[in-house]
């Protein structure tokens, strides 16, 4: 699971069946402490994220764990839009 921050979104109207109905969204991957990193990965929004939220992604085979995204071609999902980080310094 990683933190990042919605930078944009991809549109497809021609996609694989499985993926019908689905949001895409690109998201930079963030340091906890709210450095941002270079990369960036292309999540299904499970949650209605939108551009500039902070959010939590789970990638691998824990994106197709979901009820939504069950034995769906999927590798990262949006599963939390972040409110709040509190570190220990």
């Amino acid at each position: 699971m990683f933190i990042g921050k919605v930078v944009g979104s991809v549109w497809a109207t021609r996609k694989e069946e499985r993926l019908k109905g689905f949001k895409f969204l690109i998201v930079q991957h963030y340091e906890v402490d709210g450095t941002p990193l270079r990369d960036h990965h292309i999540c299904v929004d499970l949650v209605d994220a939108g551009v500039g939220d902070m959010v939590l992604v789970v990638r691998g085979s824990s994106a197709r764990q979901t009820e939504k995204t069950k034995e769906k071609p999927v590798d990262a999902i949006i599963v939390g839009v972040v409110d709040r980080i509190d570190l220990e310094k």
